[in-house]
């Protein structure tokens, strides 16, 4: 076949790198290779990946021989996948989420994730860049910006566009080609928002469906992995062999009742004919002249493929007024019972020593500074405050309850549907509930929000769904997109 495989590989999806492969025209090696050569030449730009891991070649081969004498072991047998850093690996790259502090860290084991993801047959090539602990030390930290990485940027436009974060290497790798996909972590808006901005699908699923056991966490309560990919196809792959019963993680135990390995089936275009959608107006009233254009004509779209629209609904918590005590609470607790179990050789084993650290070497560790770890480190780590044990019980009464679900059920609703909007991203965190986010169209105009970035580049159409409604959710996703295809590569990396 004579291809340019240089140029075949931007924008491939799984399921033309696996149809390659079967018919020998392609290998894993080859395609792992093809990756690194991109990464040679257009990472220095983005800065999304903090290391390749030095042993994919070698996984590729024998991954090859084994198709070869054996038989693919599936959709993502040989094929190349990043891990945000904050994802264990037992290999040789280190687990680090950004930090100096944990640059040297290997991992003792695999996370739960990078288990699935190689029994699966995937490569796993390298570490994405990420905001700094999940973008839980500084309340001004830059997203993208990690003291081991520096800051990742966007590859529609870079410097000027907002990456979004924290799985902000992830996000920029997939979407410039550095890799068939990604896998990224959201606590609120961690996968949504750099997919959003990057013209990619992400999928932030339910509580419970996807293990974190092994992940460096920030809260128990609302931490999740999941995909990061250019289409529909590739994040329902992949999220398929990320779940799974994890017996260190009680979530899943129940979770797994409601979970697939298989969401492939779900990519089922004709559902928008029977689909039921609410548009929360109370969350539009931010955007800008060209992101509302967006996304009414994402609504005239669902509506031409036979979706019911209703036009508005409320939401019952749309005035309350959060906080963030559960993230300040439980970091403390679970970041402690992950850097306790470090191989002596690190030089941080808790949060208060991580906080040392730095300032002992604030040159390099400290240019945004450590409010949030400081204030994190004030709480006793036994979850027993009055206040924290109130702010658990609201979250999940009125963002779930008595907010998404009430929405919902009251209009018979399959989804809701909003655009880069971070507050009703935060909501279905805060629920533990499901986002799917797709490509919906490029704003050539936008305004300067909050931070000092602008608000044009890639727009993500965003549809949310109550527990466990993922199969759901994909359909939808699915749908608008083959209906649109709005996804196209960023030029200046193709």
């Amino acid at each position: 076949m004579n291809v340019n495989k240089e140029k075949w590989i931007i924008e491939a999806d799984i399921a033309s790198m696996q149809s390659a492969m079967e018919a020998g025209w392609l290998s894993s090696e080859e395609l792992v290779k093809l990756y690194l050569a991109r990464i040679e030449r257009y990472d220095g730009v983005l800065r999304s990946i903090l290391e390749v891991n030095p042993d994919a070649i070698e996984i590729a081969k024998a991954l090859d021989r084994e198709r070869i004498e054996q038989g693919s072991r599936g959709s993502l047998h040989g094929i190349p996948i990043l891990l945000k850093d904050n994802i264990d690996t037992h290999d040789h790259m280190h687990t680090s989420a950004g930090s100096v502090a944990l640059a040297n860290s290997y991992a003792a084991a695999d996370s739960f994730v990078a288990s699935q993801l190689r029994a699966a047959g995937a490569v796993l090539l390298g570490k994405a860049n990420m905001t700094e602990w999940a973008n839980f030390m500084s309340s001004s930290m830059w997203a993208g910006y990690s003291s081991r990485g520096g800051l990742v940027l966007n590859p529609y436009g870079p410097g000027e566009l907002f990456i979004g974060g924290s799985s902000s290497g992830s996000a920029a790798a997939a979407a410039a080609n550095l890799g068939a996909a990604a896998i990224g972590t959201e606590t609120s808006g961690s996968i949504i928002s750099p997919a959003s901005q990057t013209s990619l699908v992400g999928i932030k699923p339910t509580i419970g469906l996807v293990s974190r056991s092994g992940i460096i966490p920030i809260t128990n309560s609302q931490d999740t992995a999941g995909p990061m990919a250019r289409t529909v196809a590739d994040a329902a792959i992949l999220l398929g062999a990320m779940t799974g019963a994890d017996e260190q993680d009680d979530a899943t135990l129940s979770g797994v009742k409601q979970s697939y390995r298989d969401y492939t089936p779900f990519l089922d275009a004709d559902y928008l004919q029977q689909a039921r959608i609410g548009i929360p107006r109370f969350y539009y009233k931010d955007l800008d002249e060209a992101r509302l254009a967006i996304i009414e004509g994402a609504i005239e779209v669902l509506k031409q493929a036979g979706a019911t629209i209703i036009d508005p609904v409320e939401l019952p918590c749309e005035q309350v007024d959060w906080d963030w005590h559960v993230l300040r609470y439980e970091f403390k607790k679970y970041i402690n019972d992950y850097l306790g179990k470090l191989d002596e050789s690190v030089p941080i084993h808790s949060l208060q020593e991580l906080i040392a650290y730095n300032e002992e070497h604030a040159e390099i560790a400290l240019k945004y500074g450590q409010d949030t770890l400081i204030s994190a480190e004030e709480t006793s780590g036994t979850l027993t405050e009055q206040e924290y044990v109130d702010s658990l019980i609201r979250n999940k009464e009125l963002a779930g309850k008595g907010g998404i679900d009430h929405a919902l059920v009251e209009h018979r609703l399959d989804a809701l549907l909003i655009l880069g909007n971070e507050e009703v991203d935060d909501l279905a965190a805060r629920a533990g509930y499901p986002v799917i986010t797709v490509p919906g169209g490029f704003a050539e105009t936008g305004i300067i929000a909050e931070g000092g970035y602008t608000t044009k580049g890639p727009q993500g159409i965003t549809f949310i769904g109550t527990a466990f409604s993922e199969p759901t959710l994909i359909k939808l996703a699915y749908g608008f997109e083959q209906a649109t295809k709005h996804r196209f590569p960023p030029a200046a990396f193709s």
